[in-house]
């Protein structure tokens, strides 16, 4: 009777861990990224967000970016790639170590 108590309580008290699909983490990683930098980039046309658009333009600079349109467009895209490779990345390396 006490093992049966036992095991149950193991069973009850054991974490259970899930898994993380890779591919859609990437995918909302990339999203929020993506939106991240493209709302910085409008923020520093129509305002001043110098010291946040000037890390963007080290990152993304020798790509073609710019604190431009098409720097919304281009740091969109760069953004994008970058939050699904990172977030991707991440949630590959967590399940192998499941």
């Amino acid at each position: 009777m006490v093992k049966k108590i036992k095991r149950a309580l193991r069973q009850l008290i054991k974490p259970s861990y899930s898994r993380i699909d890779a591919v859609k983490f990437g995918l909302a990683g990339g999203v929020l990224t993506g939106f991240g930098v493209a709302f910085v980039t409008l923020a520093g046309i129509y305002g001043d967000f110098a010291a946040f658009t000037s890390l963007i333009s080290a990152g993304y600079g020798f790509l073609g970016y710019s604190v431009s349109g098409l720097g919304v467009v281009l740091g969109a895209v760069y953004g994008f790639v970058d939050g699904f490779v990172g977030t991707f990345v991440f949630a590959w390396l967590y399940n192998k170590l499941l």
